[in-house]
């Protein structure tokens, strides 16, 4: 009885804490409260850490005990006790240009430790060994061999530059943790606790009802819709995966097959405009765009991977001879029905991306939706009450609470930025591309594919794009690829690491739903997702992808990439009206690869295979039949 009390106890307190920081922040980005930027992030990083402590134990095997509350407890006390002193001595500090005491050196060193323990706690081991090796950089620079030798630093200016300014734990990261991210986190609970989960799920059974392979095509639509606000691909299998992949099951995929398609569908709402998840408001930052320019620049190369999922699990229901399904085991509700239900969500959507376009800044749109969506549910159900206040509060618990092990991912690319910005290493990385590639662009993006794809396995989207962008991306700028369009082409395959063997975590995760090897999901998923491993080569290539040439070249690439988007789907699944040969998938690959990259003699060569894909399966269908 007495744990069961001491339980509800330490939830009750993690509530409270987490309605304080989500309405703290509220308050701050509203202009309630007005802060400047380092006290701002100062604040951000203790409250959030504070809260991950607490939240997330030091070990699987300590949850629960005495020893975990002592060890969380004291991170708790050092967190605040050095941020506080820090709150009190950043002005001073740069006031004197740099001139620090002995407290703060420990404060500073206090910091950095709760950081790594922060990312290894809330985000795994992976991050906090990846930041740790770049934190040695320095006082191992001068004995390496090659380019990546260097003049070295010690401990103290390293301290000094990290915690003490905006280069470091509090840099731009940390600063769109603490408006950008937090607001939309809170926005997507509400979502989530008003009923959008709901909504969006009757909305995709509706549209896809009475279709070939239903069941998942509203799977990839409502993994879609619930992906974009999520901001994680594995968590967000883990919510629409107990709902879809059983679905799926029912109307014929085998579970390797169902978990995969879910797990595809979840990766894709990282990149589905209006809101693409956490990292797309850092990506606006670090570049220096306005993040209605990620967004238009995201809803091309978004629709082909949307649309490249419905192609594959269309064919992959030919294949399979799965009927079109009624949905009636779903629901026999009007789609107008639905959208009149639905309308507090529509209502909220349409506010947050009219006001984006208008030009309000993404927090201020986002706030101004969360408000239309609150009017709305109080209009629609016609009363407030104990469960509105309940809901409500909850939202702002969860939102904020959500945000904190994005807080720590942040902070620990906060260190990699520093110690890529006081060593030089940044433009070491990007050099080592360029002698390694000679030169040539094509096979910089190859090697940029391989490595972002290796450092963003096992991280969650935020944290691996974190990474990547101050890695990986710079190289891709010095060899004249647009800044924009470098960082997407790193964001891209940080999206699909989550979906790449051997270390794919929303494959895992929808595998252990679906019952299924999570090695054969996770190799599905990669072939289902394969039009992703091309489609950054394309834009590169393509700026018509990324909205970025005339009208005329923007329309071109949209189509050509369209039809080579289904060629690469018919070669995957191997089937249109029938099973194809080996050699007509090479062909419909080839015609695929053609299509995808822009240019007119590309574009032709691949509408030439294709056709005679199309010739090849219509003459082979035929001859089948004529035998049957």
């Amino acid at each position: 009885m007495n744990s069961i009390h001491r339980f509800l106890t330490v939830q009750n307190a993690i509530f409270a804490a987490g309605l304080a920081l989500g309405a703290y922040h509220l308050m701050v980005v509203s202009g309630v409260f007005v802060i400047s930027t380092m006290p701002m992030r100062l604040t951000h990083v203790m409250l959030a850490l504070s809260l991950l402590f607490v939240i997330k134990p030091a070990s699987a095997k300590l949850e629960g005990t005495k020893l975990n509350a002592a060890i969380s407890g004291f991170l708790v006390l050092a967190t605040v006790a050095a941020s506080l002193w820090m709150l009190t001595r950043w002005k001073p500090i740069a006031f004197s240009g740099g001139i620090t005491n002995d407290t703060d050196l420990i404060a500073g060193a206090v910091l950095l430790f709760v950081v790594f323990e922060a990312a290894r706690r809330g985000i795994g081991l992976i991050l906090a060994l990846i930041t740790f090796v770049f934190f040695l950089y320095p006082f191992l620079a001068p004995y390496l061999p090659g380019v990546l030798e260097g003049r070295g630093s010690n401990l103290n200016r390293i301290i000094v530059v990290l915690t003490t300014d905006t280069q470091g734990i509090y840099g731009i990261p940390v600063g769109v943790a603490a408006t950008y991210i937090i607001v939309f986190t809170i926005f997507g609970a509400l979502l989530s606790n008003f009923g959008a989960g709901d909504f969006f799920f009757e909305l995709s059974v509706r549209c896809t009802r009475g279709l070939r392979a239903a069941s998942a095509k509203s799977a990839v639509l409502f993994s879609t819709l619930i992906g974009m606000v999520s901001g994680s691909a594995a968590g967000n299998v883990a919510v629409t995966g107990t709902v879809t992949i059983p679905i799926m099951k029912r109307e014929g995929y085998a579970p390797h097959q169902a978990a995969a398609i879910e797990a595809v569908a979840s990766t894709g709402g990282q990149i589905m405009p209006p809101v693409m998840g956490a990292a797309a408001f850092i990506m606006a930052e670090i570049v220096g765009v306005p993040y209605t320019s990620v967004m238009a620049a995201a809803i091309v190369p978004a629709l082909l991977f949307f649309g490249s999922a419905f192609v594959v699990v269309h064919l992959q229901a030919v294949k399979s001879g799965i009927a079109p399904n009624t949905g009636a085991e779903i629901s026999a509700e009007p789609l107008a029905k639905v959208l009149v239900k639905g309308s507090p969500f529509i209502a909220a959507f349409g506010t947050l991306i009219t006001m984006m376009l208008m030009g309000y800044s993404p927090f201020k749109a986002s706030l101004w939706a969360m408000g239309v969506l609150v009017l709305g549910d109080i209009v629609w159900q016609r009363k407030i009450d104990k469960v509105f206040f309940e809901k409500l509060m909850r939202s702002i618990s969860e939102g904020a609470r959500s945000v904190v092990t994005i807080s720590a991912a942040c902070a620990a690319a906060g260190i990699i930025a520093g110690i890529l910005g006081v060593t030089g290493l940044g433009s070491k990385i990007a050099t080592l591309i360029d002698l390694a590639s000679g030169g040539y662009l094509f096979l910089a993006l190859f090697f940029t594919m391989i490595t972002s794809i290796i450092l963003g396995m096992g991280l969650p989207t935020t944290a691996a794009y974190l990474i990547l962008a101050t890695v990986v991306a710079p190289a891709l700028v010095k060899l004249g690829v647009p800044v924009l369009t470098a960082h997407f082409f790193v964001f891209y395959y940080g999206c699909i690491s989550t979906i790449t063997p051997p270390v794919a975590l929303a494959s895992y995760v929808a595998g252990g739903i679906a019952g299924a090897n999570v090695n054969k999901v996770g190799w599905t998923a990669a072939s289902y997702a394969a039009t992703s491993f091309v489609l950054p080569f394309a834009f590169v290539y393509g700026p018509g992808l990324l909205m970025g040439g005339t009208i005329v070249e923007n329309g071109f690439a949209i189509v050509t990439a369209a039809l080579g988007t289904f060629a690469i789907g018919v070669a995957i699944i191997g089937n249109l009206n029938g099973r194809l040969s080996p050699l007509v998938r090479i062909i419909a690959a080839a015609a695929g690869l053609c299509l995808l990259f822009q240019g007119l003699i590309s574009a032709a060569v691949g509408l030439g295979l294709f056709v005679a894909v199309v010739v090849l399966d219509r003459s082979s269908h035929q001859t089948s039949k004529a035998t049957s």
